[in-house]
């Protein structure tokens, strides 16, 4: 575990595990970065792996100043250059995808490659509406397993719900020692629903995977379709019979599939 400390005096936790070319993890709404175990656990043998807690979630507070999607990536942006890391593949799930996005445009020297999963570039009415319904949803909670039961059907397949999966997830986050605030929560909410790049993504110019899971009601396929196509060069697939976070349902094909891009790029450098 390691703390790094913003230049506004933010304090920033990050865990960074494993070596080789240097990967910086992004989580999603509501997520510390324990999301990215699977990755953690199964991609260290190849690659240095940094991932961190945005503002206020888990061990990163949630400051007085409005959240934005650009402060969360100058906190990223400010994270890798206090571990040393000059550049960094970016993988950004969600919410975490948006600040990859802003990383990718305001500090386009940090970043060797994106890889943007359930992703968006410009909130549509059907998009901003569902996220209203969460921000209500965690405002009026009676609990918080409630609150995730009601979270989580937008986020994993109905698979997932079937064998267990949610469950020990929402068990696992019950028991977490640093639960993200009902404040906070929101502020992350707001900060995603004004998230819009869609115009400015042509000034990306790393290659860029974008992945979408074919079964995803949060962050459907057509709304990381018109990312890639913004994006000079970017590939686009939709990973079938999957919802929001693939990478922690399938997260073997998902590691894979990473894995194999990053080494793409590689060798093009």
């Amino acid at each position: 575990m390691i703390t790094t400390t913003h230049t506004d005096g933010l304090t920033v936790h990050a865990e960074q595990r494993g070596s080789g070319p240097d990967v910086l993890l992004l989580a999603g709404l509501g997520d510390p970065l324990e999301v990215w175990q699977a990755q953690l656990d199964g991609l260290s043998d190849r690659y240095r792996l940094t991932a961190i807690d945005n503002r206020g979630v888990g061990r990163t507070p949630l400051p007085d100043a409005p959240l934005t999607v650009a402060g969360m990536a100058d906190d990223a942006a400010a994270a890798l250059a206090a571990l040393g890391v000059e550049r960094a593949h970016v993988a950004g799930f969600s919410g975490g995808s948006a600040i990859a996005q802003e990383l990718a445009l305001r500090h386009p020297g940090l970043v060797d490659s994106l890889v943007l999963m359930s992703t968006w570039g410009r909130a549509d009415a059907y998009f901003s509406s569902m996220l209203a319904s969460w921000r209500r949803m965690v405002a009026t909670a009676t609990d918080d397993r409630s609150m995730l039961e009601a979270f989580y059907l937008w986020i994993y397949t109905r698979r997932a719900h079937e064998d267990g999966t949610v469950a020990a997830f929402i068990d696992e986050a019950l028991a977490f020692p640093h639960p993200q605030p009902a404040e906070a929560f929101i502020a992350q909410v707001d900060a995603f629903a004004a998230h819009d790049a869609l115009d400015r993504l042509g000034a990306i110019v790393v290659p860029t995977l974008v992945m979408a899971g074919g079964h995803d009601l949060a962050t459907p396929p057509a709304l990381g379709r018109a990312v890639a196509d913004r994006i000079p060069g970017a590939l686009f697939e939709v990973i079938e019979g999957e919802a929001h976070q693939p990478f922690q349902e399938v997260p073997d094909r998902w590691n894979h599939r990473v894995d194999a891009f990053w080494r793409e790029v590689g060798r093009r450098a």
